[in-house]
């Protein structure tokens, strides 16, 4: 199992961790953006650096960038890493898209398909000619011509893709090189988040040996008898995710949460959220939510939730750090990963 972290590079205390991290081998990582810091200048950062992790954005929103910004942004970070720079895209959701970055949250599926086409096509030293329903190089009508990258290709770089809803996940399973999942419980989450990849992949002559599966989790050691309390504190932070990561008809976490059983409490945490009473709606998410998508308890309880991720097919778990003490998160990442072999 890989072991990769959530790097926080813009305090000392956060480049310490990722730091010490990579120095003791963790295999990846990860510069979040939301509607804050992107996530490609911490990971130019941290590519001067370090020199082990491979380097992943998680996520490059798409519709933040053209498909040639994104190519432009691999090929600089795949230089400056020497080659560590994986590219982690996403359509994020609609309030994102249209509240911060003004533009429409249209038809994601074919942008993506669009967008990653367009930027293998630029890394592989092409002409950047194309001519798509979201996406036309160059512009119809107007003085611009086909042209190919200035610098030397081509330019090998993995593409993963952030994707929760079916169609999303067989695009996954078709194009891409990895997936960068969520919303993820062992149990439950194959029929629901894994077969739609391995449909597409199927579909597209490849197997899901192609396509490296990795999820989020938060890690937490604690005492077996404080379980039910950390899980119900985790399972209480998924309350801002359900009542506001998305607008009231398209959030992904919910959806993928409803497609594994939980459709009626999230809908109440969702009311609960959106009437304002946010303690209510942290109370109302199921714990073994908060238990189901992390790894949380005693070392043996830690290595067998490892071991469930492992045998649904996850290879690389991408780790929240609990806390607010680096040491302690140094701590507990060793312990991890000499779990974790």
């Amino acid at each position: 199992m890989r072991i990769g972290i959530s790097a926080q590079p813009h305090t000392a205390e956060g480049l310490y961790v990722a730091l010490e991290a990579d120095a003791m081998g963790v295999d990846s990582l990860w510069a979040p953006e939301a509607w804050g810091y992107d996530c490609m200048t911490p990971l130019a950062f941290l590519a001067a650096r370090t020199t082990n992790a491979r380097l992943i954005s998680g996520i490059a929103q798409i519709g933040a960038r053209t498909p040639a910004m994104l190519a432009m942004s691999a090929m600089s970070l795949q230089q400056l890493s020497g080659g560590r720079f994986v590219l982690g895209l996403g359509v994020s959701g609609p309030q994102v898209v249209e509240g911060w970055h003004g533009v429409p949250f249209a038809k994601p599926v074919q942008r993506t398909r669009e967008t990653i086409e367009i930027v293998r096509m630029i890394l592989r030293g092409e002409r950047a000619a194309y001519d798509g329903k979201s996406y036309q190089l160059p512009l119809p009508g107007g003085e611009g011509k086909s042209i190919r990258s200035m610098e030397r290709t081509p330019v090998h770089v993995p593409i993963w893709l952030a994707a929760l809803g079916p169609a999303n996940l067989r695009l996954t399973g078709e194009l891409a090189d990895g997936w960068i999942g969520n919303s993820f419980m062992p149990g439950t989450a194959g029929d629901v988040l894994v077969a739609p990849i391995a449909d597409g992949a199927h579909d597209a002559g490849r197997t899901m040996g192609d396509i490296e599966l990795s999820i989020a989790v938060s890690l937490e050691f604690c005492a077996e008898s404080e379980v039910p309390e950390v899980a119900r504190k985790h399972a209480g932070g998924y309350a801002f995710t359900f009542g506001a990561m998305g607008s009231s008809s398209t959030n992904f976490y919910s959806s993928a949460f409803a497609r594994q059983g939980f459709g009626p409490q999230i809908e109440e945490v969702h009311r609960l959220w959106t009437s304002g009473d946010r303690e209510g709606a942290a109370a109302a998410v199921p714990a073994e939510i908060g238990i189901g998508t992390n790894l949380i308890g005693t070392p043996s309880m830690i290595a067998d939730q490892l071991a469930s991720f492992q045998e649904a097919g996850v290879s690389t778990l991408r780790v929240n750090l609990v806390g607010d003490q680096p040491a302690q998160q140094v701590r507990d990442l060793g312990r991890l990963l000499e779990m974790a072999g």
